[in-house]
């Protein structure tokens, strides 16, 4: 038997089921995936790209999303650490509120933050004073970011914490070290993973939030009309272009999780 022969597994019942179960699921999100970009071509992109109300669309896209991850990175790391290490009344309470917009229809929480927002709602009528309106802003696009995404951030962070050695903080501490010290340049260094994919999917999922966004920012072109809800209205008049503008989004969010995912691999190598 050859040395190559020899180095491979050896196929068992637990081994195949497993590599059925990883093609089939490569399978089912790759063949979608492939079909939808050979279904378009490159002047389709390249028409696309040139389009002004494309250009709008990916540039509130751009810009929302990057403040909607400011806004969930600041709020979402302390709420991370208080989920993983904190010890209060009402903690599960608080964990069950936070993961609740996974689990909950995009367009009920649009219509949640609809209702809240409103002229007549209750931080509606907190904002009017300041002179503040939401519904139908940037303002509104934001909102239902943060309220999709924010989940996908803080359970990163939580995660992270979770695996992290208590024993190194300890030794920080006894060095006389503040808190903020120690979590700055001890503990978020060994989350640092955590963080970045929390940052990715929480950036993702932004990015790509359709429900939420359509119900209480509608989908005013130049101001709260993304990348999204633009190929919903271009799939009723234009299918051929709501192709590639679903390309073009597919590429972008492909190329934050790849760009994580490779600064991952760079930083280990190292």
């Amino acid at each position: 038997m050859s040395a190559a022969a020899r180095s491979l597994p050896r196929l068992t019942p637990t081994r195949l089921v497993v590599a059925v179960a990883c093609a089939i699921a490569a399978a089912f999100v790759a063949i979608p995936l492939v079909v939808l970009a050979t279904h378009t071509s490159p002047g389709a992109l390249r028409q696309a790209l040139s389009d002004p109300v494309v250009l709008d669309a990916l540039r509130v896209s751009l810009v929302t999303t990057a403040i909607s991850l400011c806004l969930v990175v600041g709020v979402g790391t302390p709420l991370g650490v208080a989920l993983a290490r904190g010890r209060f009344p009402g903690r599960t309470l608080l964990d069950a509120l936070v993961g609740l917009p996974l689990v909950l229809p995009p367009v009920v929480a649009g219509l949640a933050l609809l209702l809240a927002f409103s002229p007549s709602g209750p931080l509606g009528q907190a904002l009017q004073p300041l002179g503040v309106r939401v519904p139908l802003t940037e303002a509104a696009v934001v909102l239902s970011q943060c309220f999709v995404a924010g989940p996908f951030y803080v359970y990163a962070v939580t995660a992270g914490l979770s695996g992290v050695d208590r024993s190194v903080e300890e030794v920080a501490t006894t060095l006389r070290a503040t808190p903020w010290h120690v979590f700055r340049t001890v503990t978020l260094p060994l989350i640092r993973p955590a963080v970045a994919y929390g940052v990715v999917l929480s950036g993702a999922r932004a990015l790509g939030e359709f429900g939420a966004t359509i119900t209480v920012a509608g989908n005013l072109q130049g101001r709260t009309q993304t990348m999204p809800t633009a190929i919903y209205v271009a799939f009723e008049r234009d299918p051929d272009g709501a192709v590639a503008l679903a390309v073009i989004l597919a590429v972008v969010s492909f190329a934050l999780l790849l760009g994580v995912r490779g600064l991952h691999l760079a930083r280990a190598a190292v």
